[in-house]
């Protein structure tokens, strides 16, 4: 399996393709312009890969900001943890809040589960739920790619701000130790902003939460 990112947006946030084969499915896209978007474009039609699906981590403005352009282009399934929907049904005015000119959505995305293996065509993943960022935070672990892609849980030597709706310092930290720090050490960690790490450097080097 492939992995590709984009640093896009006002954020500087990593939208991530995961490609297998001939298909390929796209991670938080953040794209904030016509540019951007063609990037990825460009980077399918390059790879001679169909777009399957768009899995979110979380419904944070910076992650899905790009999400209709993708619609628009591509008809895809849209997967999201739905317990808590706030922040996907408050789309717009998060963007309002960022002086960005966005609506909402009129639909509600697939469920994405708890916990367990989860497929998307020939792409399969585990489900890790880690709020504390965000209600509806989930982490995706590749196993037999030692693949992590946290969002904005985990940093490279930081974590995720807990200071927005429904933020918890103590739940998030409770997500990491509880379900990310427990996957092998050298589990590549591919986060929603910054460098890439691996949860052994984390485990030592991140003041936040130590192993």
């Amino acid at each position: 399996m492939k992995i590709k990112t984009f640093e896009v947006g006002p954020f500087l946030e990593n939208t991530y393709v995961l490609s297998k084969k001939d298909i390929s499915i796209i991670v938080d896209p953040g794209f904030s312009n016509e540019s951007e978007f063609q990037n990825l474009k460009d980077y399918l039609n390059t790879n001679s890969s169909k777009l399957i699906a768009v899995v979110l981590t979380h419904a944070h403005v910076d992650h899905i900001l790009g999400l209709q352009r993708v619609l628009k282009e591509f008809y895809i399934p849209v997967y999201l943890n739905i317990d808590d929907l706030f922040l996907w049904e408050n789309f717009g005015n998060q963007a309002t809040m960022f002086g960005l000119n966005q609506i909402g959505f009129s639909f509600t995305p697939e469920a994405l589960p708890n916990s367990g293996v989860f497929e998307v065509g020939c792409i399969e993943f585990e489900c890790l739920y880690t709020p504390g960022h965000s209600p509806d935070h989930t982490s995706f672990y590749f196993k037999n790619e030692d693949i992590l892609i946290v969002g904005d849980a985990l940093f490279k030597e930081s974590i995720g701000r807990t200071d927005l709706y429904k933020g918890d310092f103590e739940l998030l930290q409770k997500s990491i130790t509880e379900k990310l720090y427990r996957l092998p050490e050298e589990t590549k960690v591919f986060p929603g902003h910054g460098e890439i790490t691996t949860i052994g450097h984390e485990k030592i080097n991140n003041p936040f939460v130590r192993a």
